[in-house]
């Protein structure tokens, strides 16, 4: 398995996928450099996933595992809170 990596960045909503019978509109985790990752919570539904929906608009830093195109995290911080 890779090691869990840190990533910081905006989590938003954007189709994913564009043209194949998987495309959909997914929450995503953008970083600063404009790359993004298809974001999933372990254990987490991997389509829909509430807690993750709350996130949209936030900056956070997520703790996972990055595999291909998507980053699984464990646990995430929300920038900006004290």
């Amino acid at each position: 398995m890779a090691p869990k990596q840190q990533i910081t960045g905006t989590v938003l909503r954007a189709p994913v996928a564009t043209g194949s019978k998987s495309e959909r509109l997914a929450v995503v985790l953008r970083n600063k450099a404009g790359g993004q990752h298809i974001l999933r919570r372990v254990g987490g539904n991997a389509f829909r996933d509430q807690a993750l929906e709350a996130l949209v608009g936030k900056t956070i830093t997520g703790t996972g595992f990055l595999t291909g195109q998507t980053f699984i995290m464990d646990k995430w911080k929300i920038e900006g809170r004290k």
